[in-house]
C-alpha cells in the first residue's frame, strides 16, 4: 500500500496531465461542434494564465489580481500582428490597420513597425511580460511588500492598463479593441481547419504548462518556494532571498499569461480593455480558486468549469446567470475553502476517520493511558 500511495504521489499528477491531453487533443475536437470547440478553445486560454497564478498564489503566496495586465500584453502583441498582417493582405507592405484611418490621419506609431514581423512578435509574447514582471517585482518584493498591499497594487495596474487602452483609441483602438483578424501567420482564419489548428495549439501549451508547472513542484525551487510561502524569515536566515524566489514565480505567472492572452486573440477574434481590466483578473482568480490554487490541475479545471459554467448560464438565463455564478463560488468558499479539487482528500480523510484502529494501536494506546475507559 506504501508503495501504491508513493507512486500515485510522484507519478498520479502525470497522469492526470495526460488525461487532460487525451480529452482535449482527441475527444473534443472529435464530438464538439467547432462552435463549441472555439469555445473551449477560449476557456483553454483563461486555463494557461490560472496555471500561472496557482504557481504565483497557491505555491508562492502572492494573491496576483492584475494578470489581466499581462495577459492584455500578450493579446495586444498577437493582436497588433494579426492586424498588421489583416492589412499587408489587402494594401500591401506598406498598409496601416483599418482603425488608424478611420480614427485618426493613417499614420502608424513607430513601435507598432517591428510587429509586422511573426518572429519579433512571438520573441514579444515571452520577453515584455517576463520584463515587465521582472521589473515590478524587483520593485515590490525587494521592499518586502505583500499581502493585501501586493494584491492592492497588482489590482490597480490592471485598472491603469486598460485605462490606458481605452484612452488610446487611435493607437490600439480604445474601448473597441482590436478585432477582425482575417490571417493567422500566413493560414486563413476563415478556414475552420485553421481554427481547429488554432484550437490544438492553445490545448497543447496547456499541458506543456502543466508538465512545466508539474516538475517545478517536484523540483527544489518548489520547495523554497513553498518554504517562502509558510516562513519567509526562516528562509531568509537560511541564506536564500525570498525575493528572488518569488520574482521568478511571478514572472513565470507572467509568462503563462501573455501566452493565454497572445491565443486567446485570434480564437475569439477580439482582444479589447473588458478582457484585461480588473473584472478580468478577479475572473481568472475565481477560477483558480474553485479548482483549487494549491494543486497541480486544480487551476486548469477551475478556469475551464468556470469559462464553461459562464457560457452555459449565460445561455440558459441570460439576466440571471451571474447570480447563480456568485452563489456557486459562495457556497464553494463555505464548504470547500481549499477549491473542488479537495474533494477526494477530504472524503479519503473520513474513511480515515471512521475505519477502526489495527489492535496493536489500540493495545499501545491502552498502555499509554491514551483510552482510560477501555483500561477500566
Amino acid at each position: 500500500m506504501n508503495r501504491l500511495q508513493t507512486w500515485a504521489r510522484v507519478w498520479g499528477p502525470l497522469l492526470g496531465i495526460a488525461l487532460i491531453a487525451v480529452a482535449l487533443l482527441v475527444v473534443a475536437p472529435t464530438v464538439l461542434s467547432p462552435f463549441r470547440l472555439n469555445n473551449l478553445g477560449k476557456y483553454v486560454c483563461w486555463a494557461i494564465a490560472g496555471v500561472g497564478i496557482g504557481l504565483a498564489w497557491g505555491r508562492g503566496g502572492m494573491l496576483v489580481m492584475g494578470q489581466g495586465v499581462f495577459f492584455g500584453l500578450g493579446g495586444y502583441a498577437m493582436a497588433m500582428h494579426l492586424k498588421l498582417e489583416a492589412a499587408m493582405a489587402t494594401g500591401g507592405p506598406d498598409a496601416v490597420p483599418d482603425f488608424m484611418v478611420l480614427y485618426g490621419d493613417g499614420t502608424m506609431p513607430g513601435w507598432w513597425e517591428p510587429f509586422r514581423s511573426g518572429a519579433f512578435t512571438l520573441a514579444a509574447i515571452v520577453v515584455l511580460p517576463a520584463l515587465a514582471a521582472a521589473a515590478l517585482g524587483w520593485a515590490i518584493f525587494k521592499r518586502r511588500v505583500r499581502g493585501a498591499y501586493f494584491a492592492i497594487l497588482t489590482q490597480a495596474l490592471a485598472v491603469a492598463f486598460a485605462t490606458l487602452l481605452v484612452a488610446t483609441i487611435k493607437q490600439t483602438g480604445g474601448f473597441n479593441g482590436l478585432n477582425q483578424f482575417t490571417q493567422f501567420f500566413g493560414y486563413n482564419l476563415y478556414d475552420p481547419a485553421n481554427k481547429r489548428m488554432i484550437y490544438s495549439i492553445a490545448a497543447s501549451v496547456l499541458v506543456v504548462c502543466l508538465v512545466v508547472v508539474w516538475q517545478l513542484y517536484r523540483s527544489r525551487f518548489g520547495e523554497l518556494l513553498v518554504a517562502t510561502r509558510d516562513a519567509e524569515e526562516r528562509v531568509r536566515f537560511l541564506g536564500h532571498d525570498p525575493a528572488n524566489i518569488k520574482l521568478v514565480a511571478f514572472a513565470l505567472a507572467a509568462v503563462m499569461a501573455s501566452i493565454g492572452g497572445a491565443l486567446f486573440a485570434p480564437i475569439t477574434g477580439i482582444i479589447s480593455p473588458s478582457d484585461v481590466d480588473a473584472t478580468a483578473s478577479i475572473f481568472l482568480l475565481a477560477g483558480v480558486a474553485l479548482g483549487g490554487r494549491a494543486l497541480l490541475l486544480g487551476p486548469a479545471l477551475g478556469a475551464i468549469a468556470v469559462g464553461f459554467g459562464r457560457t452555459a448560464l449565460s445561455e440558459s438565463f441570460p439576466d440571471q446567470w451571474t447570480y447563480f455564478l456568485g452563489l456557486l463560488f459562495i457556497v464553494v468558499i463555505l464548504f470547500l475553502p481549499a477549491g473542488l479539487g479537495s474533494i477526494g482528500s477530504q472524503v479519503r480523510g473520513r474513511l480515515r476517520a471512521l475505519r477502526p484502529l489495527p489492535r496493536r494501536t489500540r493495545v499501545a494506546a491502552v498502555a499509554a493511558g491514551d483510552e482510560p475507559e477501555v483500561a477500566r
